[in-house]
């Protein structure tokens, strides 16, 4: 079962809506509700129900590079092991509108992903990548993923979001390898 979700993205109004927070973003979709601010945590968190089961929310606010501190932080304050943690974030190899789960795995360059794993000393943790596609140029990655997704894409990766919602419930309630297979064959 998963106890902890987070969302990995970058905070501040220029961030806000950019490709690089879709971990944020998708948070978001999930939870209209009071996000608390906790230093203590370097993060922005809430609790969302499933049922009767309760879920930790979480979005880092010590920017990507650094993400895994509010992680780790949270993960050994409540007694969390990465097998009960579910990280949202973007990603360059999928088109936008696709998200694929999976557990384990390395970072593949995502400084978000490569804090994560150092702070909690595992990449055993569940992963929701969410597509944002690939500039053309690998020079241009940095501004790519720090700029604002045109109308098109931004309806595709609220329809994923949406589409995600069937899916959801399996994620955090453990089955997950129904919903991995019902998800990323959908893809």
């Amino acid at each position: 079962m998963i106890k902890l979700i987070v969302g990995l993205g970058n905070p501040g109004q220029e961030y806000e809506k950019t490709r690089h927070n879709a971990g944020f973003l998708f948070l978001d979709h999930l939870y209209s509700g009071v996000w608390l601010n906790e230093p203590r945590f370097n993060g922005q968190t809430a609790v969302f129900k499933i049922g009767s089961e309760q879920i930790r929310l979480l979005k880092p606010m010590t920017f990507m590079n650094r993400s895994g501190q509010a992680v780790g932080n949270v993960a050994r304050y409540y007694k969390i092991s990465p097998e009960e943690i579910l990280v949202v974030h973007d990603e360059l190899d999928f088109k936008v509108g696709i998200v694929k789960l999976k557990k384990g795995g390395g970072h593949a360059g995502h400084n978000g992903l490569r804090d994560v794993i150092t702070h909690l000393n595992s990449n055993d943790f569940y992963r929701l990548r969410i597509g944002i596609d690939r500039p053309s140029s690998s020079h241009q990655v940095a501004n790519y993923v720090l700029s604002t997704p045109s109308k098109v894409e931004n309806e595709n990766m609220c329809k994923a979001f949406s589409n995600l919602n069937l899916y959801f419930e399996q994620i955090v309630l453990g089955d997950i390898a129904k919903a991995m297979n019902g998800l990323n064959a959908k893809n």
